[in-house]
């Protein structure tokens, strides 16, 4: 069968290194990827930490299903076939803007031990850092401004994590956030404090 990447070829050097984008934005390009159940808190500490990041002159985008599952993924569905479609997509996205200097900030549930493993693969171990924003499912239930965990556990939706389709508690995260405890502002000081030392040129 004809397969068009038989024609086509990596570019074998880039005219802009990552290292000198690094060096004009004067900090290190990281992805951090958010994990944790809907509701957890996930998507508001990422935009607000991002406005915070920006505001101090980092370059930096958020990634979540908002700008994501509306556009380039609105063909996914929730099986764990295309959760993995998903996030294999993304982490390619997040590397593009790795490449690029900037700070990609990913928020997406990403349930299993699998799923993560498939995004550091792409992203590579020095510039993948896991966040496990921890909150009891108790919690988010009764957070549920959407209406999805009723939803869930009426029927009316399918492969919804931690109720019909699992959730793997990370074992080694790089920073866990607990949500239950913390209010949003201190989540949000303790990640970007921990971006900014991640971050910080040698």
């Amino acid at each position: 069968m004809y397969s068009m990447k038989e024609n086509i070829y990596p570019i074998e050097q880039m005219l802009v290194q990552r290292s000198e984008r690094e060096k004009q934005n004067k900090h290190m390009a990281k992805c951090f990827w958010f994990t944790g159940l809907s509701g957890s808190g996930k998507s508001t500490i990422a935009r607000l930490a991002e406005r915070q990041l920006f505001e101090k002159g980092f370059k930096v985008q958020v990634l979540d299903g908002d700008n994501i599952r509306n556009g380039m993924n609105e063909d996914l569905g929730f099986t764990l076939e295309d959760r993995a479609e998903n996030i294999r997509r993304v982490a390619q996205i997040s590397r593009l803007y790795i490449q690029s200097g900037f700070i990609c900030i990913c928020s997406f549930i990403s349930p299993t031990m699998e799923l993560r493993q498939l995004a550091k693969s792409i992203l590579g171990e020095n510039d993948y850092r896991e966040v496990y924003i921890s909150t009891s499912l108790d919690v988010c239930e009764k957070r549920d401004v959407k209406g999805l965990y009723k939803k869930a556990r009426n029927g009316e939706i399918k492969y919804f994590t931690g109720i019909d389709s699992p959730f793997d508690v990370p074992l080694k995260a790089d920073l866990e956030i607990d949500t239950d405890q913390l209010t949003i502002d201190e989540s949000i000081d303790l990640f970007v404090e921990y971006v900014l030392k991640a971050v910080k040129l040698n």
